[in-house]
């Protein structure tokens, strides 16, 4: 049997429409789960409430003001641990490194230019394949798979930035 709607319309204090009392009073004459649960509500609701001791409010803001600064205090050092650690994690990868860079200028001068001309090397090679493959990919495919493949990466693309645009988005109100 489904108690889900008639719990949430015993718990929840909104009024009912006539045709959901209806059926929840036939529920209730089957169901003594829920005839319980609506005979401690109606309990529940009937008691006095009791008024807190005094200074109740003062002495809760007092704690819940002592429990963030100590929340605040408790991130601050574990984010504190987490970067020193960090940082000593990469100490100890990059020393051999740095200790070679340090020694001798010469070294890192010509390791440096080394790199640059890798980098123009890569630069210059990947722009040879790419206007390679400019040159002969469209012999090899026909228009409409150029068609089929433009619009793939269009929809991709547009379901990207409704993607990102419904991530970002704020909710506003209440």
């Amino acid at each position: 049997m489904n108690h889900r709607p008639f719990e949430d319309w015993l718990l929840n204090e909104q009024p009912l429409t006539p045709e959901k009392k209806r059926d929840l009073q036939v529920h209730l004459q089957d169901c003594a789960h829920c005839t319980a649960l609506a005979e401690v509500n109606l309990e529940l609701r009937s008691v006095k409430m009791a008024a807190p001791a005094a200074g109740f409010t003062l002495r809760f803001q007092k704690r819940l003001a002592a429990q963030r600064v100590l929340e605040r205090r408790n991130r601050l050092v574990g984010a504190a641990i987490l970067s020193a650690g960090g940082l000593g994690l990469a100490a100890w990868y990059a020393a051999p490194y740095l200790i070679r860079f340090v020694g001798s200028p010469a070294e890192w001068i010509s390791a440096g230019v080394g790199f640059l001309l890798t980098l123009l090397s890569m630069a210059c090679a990947i722009g040879d394949i790419g206007s390679i493959l400019f040159r002969v990919l469209p012999g090899f495919i026909p228009p409409f798979a150029w068609l089929v493949l433009i619009s793939a990466f269009c929809g991709l693309g547009l379901l990207w930035a409704v993607s990102i645009w419904r991530f970002t988005r704020f909710p506003r109100g209440v």
